[in-house]
């Protein structure tokens, strides 16, 4: 009946008028609204009563989770079996139920008929599916014994002629109930009288200013208003019908639901009560086996990235590994070739100032090398870590006519870890115009263990030519901090004419302190100029799996600092702290995992980057996984520049992507995203990696899902800003081939203004 007095009057579902046409037809719907109010606060009498199912059903929804709990049927005998079935199902379309034990909160009287009559456990349910449960109760002798006596009572009232008085009873209580249901129809009546008063005097109001400025921002013009009439009287019919219309509201990581039933048994009202917890998952995306890509992956350590002039890329990396790439992203190992150029010779003078006790083989202890051509000298100059126990490190530069050798030593450029006896093996006195050790290197010296509280460890070097054609080195690691030399663009050497201040963030020996120090973790600088600014990148953390390694990004208009983040916080560190979580310095990416990914990608970090010729920036890095291994490989994700000019890592490994200048319509980037939040605060220590929500960008510029707020694109530029939770980010959105398949999709990647967090989404094209 409410079905079709809502046709006739042009009320749809939602209480808005289904037609235009008819000037009178909007009052019409607000009297089928208030008949409906009548009709839904009455009784309902004994047909509907006739229609009622056999047995007792309750439904309960919230998030997408509809669970039925329901008896066969609705009045039981003393002794009788009670069948009830919950039936859950999973409305979400790209989330998992994860399988949970539940509760039963009321059962009082009722025992399981069985050792399973009682099912308080379901399984995981996919996406779009469901489960029935089934069990089976029956009366405790308890309500056996109440029924019992009662139906005693029942037989002696019979005799003695207070039946009739019984019957009398449940015919007041009918009355009463009849009464109840009058009292309410009328109120219902009276509060939509009012309500109905209150929109004809608005409408009245409204009417006589529709040719207004604002008359033509609302959809639908004045023929709205009715159905907004409308819809407003059928809210408060329904309302006072006891019905509640659904509110939208962000998705949630769980939700509570307590189904319940109430039903007779042996003449007394029983409930079945139950409380059931769910919590969600990503679903996992399958890829089909056609839509599958596999790059060829190479294992190298701390890459440092080099374009030669034919156009091929080269990294270089930890113990003297390497690769080449023509492409970014299928890589070919050089380990063996690079090895071999490297002469007994040149090992021997590499080693000449080590002394490491761990190593088992001559590359075991040369890290982190850096790449770069000097025009000046015509040779490719390999910069390269020979890390020492007690901080007893120096970099040494190489030189070769080919990126892949056989390389010479050319000398070292810096030494750490010396104390007055090993002081006049090194350039120190060269540089400090003394033969004596200067005191502040004993006070802070190797021997009484404080190298490390001012003084770097002398590995990690990043080499590169400023856009004054100075050529710099950035260097060092946690202890003492990150420093920076001038070198000499004709001999790629230490620039011994430069002189360097004695302070706080200032050393004659070692040069200026650009970032960290006191034993904040930090190292494996590079330096890379980005449009207007210098970019510093740090890896915080440990680079084990379980160590928390995150690349850090600050920037500066000199390379020689200060450099800042995003908050203003500077990349110095004056003063001990367990940074690896803390929020200094932009963090690219922390552990993620996207629903097609078998497993989370995490400790990412030593990077390199470098601008390439057609103008598109790039971070090359090593990552691991949560496989349980310390196995790692290469990756190189595009960087972009958002509106403010800090950098965003796209989500996905780089395959060819363009930045589309002129942008994208909104109808182009509305959809349904999963999104990885990389929240700073992430169990490291466990492997943790972010798995993605679900968000959805519509037409109208709403976001919905378990983050809400709204988005907004640039015109003519590919700029886009998101507000999730009360959090803006500005970013970027571009099409790109979803890492490990053929299949592009629309992606975004941005930084929070208030937070400097990253977010990425990848719009879904496939629910499954």
């Amino acid at each position: 009946m409410m079905t079709k007095l809502m046709e006739r009057y042009g009320i749809g579902m939602d209480g808005i008028r289904m037609e235009k046409k008819g000037k009178n037809k909007w009052k019409h719907g607000l009297l089928a609204a208030a008949c409906l109010a009548a009709l839904t606060a009455m009784p309902l009498g004994a047909a509907a009563a006739a229609e009622q199912p056999q047995g007792v059903v309750k439904e309960v929804s919230e998030e997408g989770i509809t669970v039925t709990l329901a008896t066969d049927k609705a009045s039981y005998e003393a002794g009788e079996e009670i069948h009830y079935t919950l039936t859950i199902v999973n409305g979400k379309s790209l989330a998992s139920v994860k399988g949970a034990e539940f509760t039963y909160s009321n059962t009082e009287g009722l025992l399981p008929a069985s050792a399973d009559g009682m099912p308080a456990s379901f399984p995981d349910i996919p996406a779009g599916e469901s489960v029935t449960l089934s069990g089976v109760l029956v009366g405790d002798e308890t309500l056996l014994a109440q029924a019992g006596a009662e139906n005693t009572g029942t037989a002696a009232s019979a005799d003695s002629g207070e039946n009739t008085g019984t019957s009398a009873g449940r015919e007041d209580q009918t009355g009463g109930n009849t009464k109840t249901g009058i009292i309410i129809g009328v109120a219902a009546a009276v509060i939509l009288l009012l309500a109905v008063s209150v929109i004809l005097i608005l409408r009245k109001k409204s009417a006589s200013g529709g040719n207004g400025k604002n008359a033509g921002k609302r959809k639908g013009g004045g023929n709205g208003k009715g159905g907004a009439a409308g819809a407003l009287a059928l809210l408060l019919a329904l309302c006072m019908a006891g019905e509640v219309l659904p509110v939208q509201a962000a998705d949630k990581d769980s939700v509570t639901l307590r189904p319940y039933v109430k039903f007779e048994y042996a003449g007394q009202e029983v409930m079945i009560r139950t409380v059931m917890e769910f919590s969600f998952s990503g679903e996992h995306w399958v890829v089909a086996p056609e839509d599958k890509a596999q790059n060829k992956q190479i294992t190298c350590h701390d890459p440092s990235i080099f374009k030669d002039l034919d156009g091929v890329y080269y990294v270089l990396g930890t113990h003297i590994t390497g690769g080449r790439s023509t492409n970014l992203y299928d890589w070919v190992s050089l380990d063996n070739v690079i090895r071999e150029s490297y002469s007994l010779e040149t090992r021997n003078e590499v080693r000449a100032w080590n002394e490491d006790s761990t190593s088992d083989a001559w590359f075991g202890y040369l890290w982190a090398p850096d790449i770069i051509y000097n025009e000046s000298l015509g040779k490719y100059c390999v910069y390269l870590s020979a890390n020492g126990d007690n901080w007893k490190s120096n970099i040494v530069m190489l030189t070769a006519d080919y990126v892949t050798g056989p390389y010479e030593y050319a000398g070292s450029i810096v030494y750490g870890g010396f104390n007055a006896d090993t002081f006049g093996e090194t350039d120190a006195p060269q540089v400090l115009g003394t033969e004596q050790i200067p005191e502040r290197y004993v006070t802070n010296g190797v021997d009484n263990k404080k190298w490390g509280d001012m003084w770097p460890n002398c590995i990690d070097p990043c080499v590169f030519y400023d856009g004054e054609g100075r050529l710099l080195m950035a260097y060092g690691s946690w202890s003492g901090g990150i420093f920076m030399l001038e070198l000499d663009p004709e001999t790629g050497l230490r620039d011994y004419s430069v002189n360097y201040e004695e302070d706080i963030h200032s050393d004659p020996y070692f040069g200026r302190k650009i970032a960290g120090g006191s034993y904040a973790s930090g190292e494996g600088a590079y330096i890379q100029k980005i449009g207007d600014y210098y970019y510093l990148f740090i890896s915080y953390g440990a680079l084990e799996a379980a160590g928390g390694y995150n690349v850090r990004v600050f920037r500066s208009e000199r390379p020689e600092g200060e450099y800042v983040d995003a908050l203003g916080n500077s990349a110095y560190y004056d003063k001990y702290a367990l940074n690896i979580n803390q929020s200094v310095g932009v963090r690219l990416m922390g552990g993620y995992q996207w629903r097609h990914f078998n497993v989370g990608q995490v400790a990412q970090g030593h990077n390199s980057a470098f601008v390439d010729d057609d103008g598109r920036a790039y971070i090359v890095f090593h990552t691991r996984t949560t496989n349980g291994t310390e196995g790692h490989y290469v990756k190189v994700h595009q960087l972009f520049q958002n509106k403010e000019g800090w950098l965003v890592a796209a989500p996905y490994l780089t395959h060819g992507e363009t930045l589309k200048g002129e942008g994208y319509s909104v109808s182009e980037v509305i959809g349904n995203y999963e999104v990885i939040l990389h929240e700073l605060e992430i169990d490291y220590k466990n492997l943790e990696a972010k798995q993605p929500g679900m968000i959805t960008l519509k037409e109208d510029g709403s976001i919905t899902g378990d983050y809400t707020g709204s988005f907004s694109l640039e015109t003519g530029t590919p700029y886009i800003t998101l507000v999730l939770n009360g959090v803006s980010y500005s970013g970027v959105a571009l099409e790109m081939e979803i890492e490990g398949t053929v299949l592009k999709t629309m992606v975004f990647t941005a930084l929070g203004k208030e937070n400097q967090v990253t977010l990425w989404g990848s719009r879904v094209i496939s629910d499954k």
